[in-house]
Parts: C-alpha cells; sequence; structure tokens
C-alpha cells in the first residue's frame, strides 16, 4: 500500500517540516508514503473571479498529472464529509479492501481545489467549517492518516 499526498504551496516552517517527518517515518511500519508539493500560483490583493479561476484551473493542472488512474483520491474540500477518526479509519481499509493499494490525498492552495480535482476524486473529506492555513493541514492531515492505522492496529494511541 502506498499513500501519497499532494500539497499546493512549499512548506516553510522548520516545525511543521519536523512534525510531518516525525509522522512519516511512524508510519513507515504501515505503508509507504510520499509527498508531493506543488507550487503555488501567486493571488493579486482583489483578484478578479477570471484571475481566481485562471489560478484554480493552473494548480488543478499541476495536481492532476500527478495522480495516476489506478489511484483513489480524497481530496480535502470544506464541503466534504467530515466524520470521526474511527470513521475515517475504516474508511482507509474500505478503500484497500475495494482493490485500491494507491490512495492520493490533495490538499489545495489558499483559493482551494479546481472543479476538475474534486471531479475526479471520489471522496470529498472536510476537517471542518474552520479555516486553517494549508501549511498546517499536512501536519492534521498526516496525523490522522497516522492515527488510521493505530486504529486498525487496536492501538490505544488513538483514545
Amino acid at each position: 500500500m502506498k499513500i501519497k499526498l499532494i500539497a499546493v504551496g512549499k512548506l516553510k516552517e522548520k516545525y511543521l517540516k519536523e512534525g510531518i517527518a516525525e509522522y512519516q517515518k511512524r508510519l513507515s511500519r504501515f505503508t509507504k508514503t510520499e509527498i508531493i508539493e506543488l507550487p503555488d500560483e501567486k493571488t493579486p490583493d482583489n483578484a478578479s473571479q477570471a484571475e481566481n479561476k485562471a489560478i484554480l484551473n493552473k494548480e488543478g493542472n499541476r495536481i492532476l498529472s500527478k495522480i495516476s488512474e489506478r489511484e483513489f483520491v480524497i481530496a480535502l474540500a470544506i464541503e466534504g464529509t467530515q466524520f470521526p477518526s474511527e470513521v475515517f479509519s475504516q474508511k482507509i481499509e474500505t478503500i484497500t479492501l475495494n482493490g485500491y493499494s494507491d490512495i492520493t490525498f490533495i490538499i489545495g492552495g489558499s483559493l482551494g481545489l479546481s472543479p476538475e480535482v474534486k471531479k475526479r476524486a471520489q471522496f470529498l473529506m472536510s476537517f471542518g467549517q474552520l479555516t486553517l492555513p494549508h501549511q498546517l493541514m499536512r501536519l492534521v492531515l498526516i496525523e490522522q492518516i497516522y492515527r488510521a492505522f493505530m486504529i486498525q492496529q487496536g492501538s490505544p494511541y488513538h483514545k
């Protein structure tokens, strides 16, 4: 099994890089992980709807170029489904039982995700209606993926 995380934007903060590296290390006993960092487009102040749409399309094309047909894609989107960690763990387990060995998570840039990326995803997932920096979201997501595997193992970690 392989977990891939595609994220728009460069991670600059040392503490976030260290946290993500720690969870990647912990996850290595369960699965291979890969993080693909894609450049974000600069959004001008007071950008028009057309400019925002063009930015989303450019970022979306970059994202889609990193996904193969055989991957199960979960996109993080505010309008996605929310659920507790135990249900998330079951979702990952069900995906693998349905024959997928590659699961790809997508975190968009500051404008979110293009409609084409959302359409490609088999599932839209939300961590709630709070607005979080997409850099921080990487750490939160990878921790939840690790937690999902620990739940599957029956570990007390998740409590």
